[in-house]
């Protein structure tokens, strides 16, 4: 296929289901699974609570991207909403770029996560399994969208299985435990709450992914109505997941336990059906390495699209006549991920991954109130004004409030 301009183009391959499973995908795969036993540490009995506030945050914003992705279905969603607001192509690049290295920082975060839990079957050299991880995932980004994201699919299916095998066998734990009528009410205390807000930081970290799903605008076909529909289905099925697995892994295990696992929903599931943990582990080994390829194909599309758009290096806009992939922008993206991976910790790597997103959000959110406050009425699918409000004042406030406790 040829674009405009007469180079190859991207393949329209995507129709609901397909994008619906790659935004679960990546959503899944980056969060919940790592660092469940993270949010704890922070927010305690109260996780799903934390969980519950990233969901509201992440849900404002979701819509105004349903909104957005409708009337602007490019790569590079972000960096073209911006600029199609302000008519700033400086501030759209930078956006584009903040973006992109979410994805990045995200991917790096995965790959370590994948480490911990190959760990839980056999003990393998970090650097080296590292380095061996990424070059099957840049292998496979450049095999072609419908060809990975299909295989991504098919393992998406899996790890929401393993997701619902803990929660099978932990509801009744969940149930029976002593503090089930108190882990959704954290009393009025300002420290209890710093640390429910931190949490909520941290776990936000595992809703991170639907905004991925514009970055392929391009490649998914009737974008104007499938993106929004992919986009609140994705939002729906993980927050659902979230809040159960969150429930049962904060009642089901000591606190202290569950913090220091590097493989955490595998523990919980060891202990609440009797069973191997290797079964869980292995779910959680291709669950994360998932993630982590859906990551690397979103941020080859945006260098993609910010290229195409003139902001960045035109070759890597360029595309593989034959695999209709962009194979320069994904062999960047690999590189950088991987040197990201070695030399930064896991958590770091969330928290600064939570900051630099809630900051997109907050810019996003604006940019839709801006266009449609001067009166744009290009798109079919539109929400009520102020979800783009509300959107932008949660994710600035998450962002200032966790900068706030940092500093105290």
């Amino acid at each position: 296929m040829i674009d405009r301009a007469g180079e190859p183009a991207l393949k329209r391959g995507l129709g609901l289901v397909l994008l619906t499973l790659y935004g679960v995908g990546v959503t899944v795969g980056a969060g919940i699974y790592v660092l469940v036993g993270k949010v704890s540490a922070e927010a305690g009995i109260y996780g799903p609570v934390a969980f519950l506030i990233a969901a509201v945050v992440a849900g404002l914003t979701a819509l105004s991207y349903g909104e957005l992705s409708g009337r602007y279905p490019v790569s590079a969603g972000e960096a073209v909403y911006l600029n199609e607001a302000f008519h700033n192509p400086i501030l759209g690049t930078l956006v584009g770029l903040m973006v992109a290295m979410t994805g990045l920082v995200s991917a790096a975060v995965i790959t370590l996560g994948f480490v911990g839990y190959l760990n839980t079957f056999i003990a393998t050299p970090e650097t080296i399994t590292l380095c061996a991880v990424i070059a099957v995932l840049t292998g496979l980004a450049m095999w072609g969208i419908t060809e990975s994201v299909f295989l991504s699919g098919l393992i998406t299916l899996v790890e929401i299985g393993g997701l619902m095998l803990v929660i099978v066998f932990g509801v009744d734990d969940m149930v029976t435990s002593p503090d089930a009528a108190r882990m959704l009410f954290p009393p009025l205390e300002a420290g209890i709450w710093s640390g429910v807000m931190s949490g909520a930081l941290l776990a936000f970290f595992a809703f991170i992914g639907f905004e991925d799903m514009v970055n392929v605008a391009e490649e998914v076909r009737d974008p104007v109505h499938t993106m929004p529909r992919a986009i609140i289905a994705t939002l729906v099925l993980t927050t659902t997941l979230y809040i159960f697995v969150s429930a049962i892994s904060v009642t089901a295990i000591p606190q202290e336990e569950l913090i220091a696992s590097d493989a955490p929903l595998a523990l919980v599931f060891e202990r609440t059906s009797g069973m191997d943990g290797k079964i869980l582990g292995g779910v959680a080994v291709f669950a994360v390495i998932n993630g982590a390829l859906i990551q690397m194909i979103m941020g080859s599309r945006i260098l993609f699209g910010l290229a195409r758009q003139g902001w960045l290096p035109k070759f890597l806009g360029l595309v593989h006549p034959g695999r209709q992939t962009p194979m320069i922008a994904t062999v960047v993206i690999a590189v950088i991920i991987l040197i990201l991976a070695l030399a930064f910790p896991l958590v770091g790597l969330a928290a600064a991954t939570s900051y630099i997103t809630l900051s997109v959000f907050t810019l996003v959110n604006l940019a839709l109130l801006w266009i449609r406050l001067r009166g744009d009425t290009i798109g079919m699918w539109r929400v009520p004004i102020w979800v783009p409000v509300f959107g932008a004042v949660s994710s600035a406030a998450m962002v200032i409030f966790n900068v706030v406790a940092a500093f105290a």
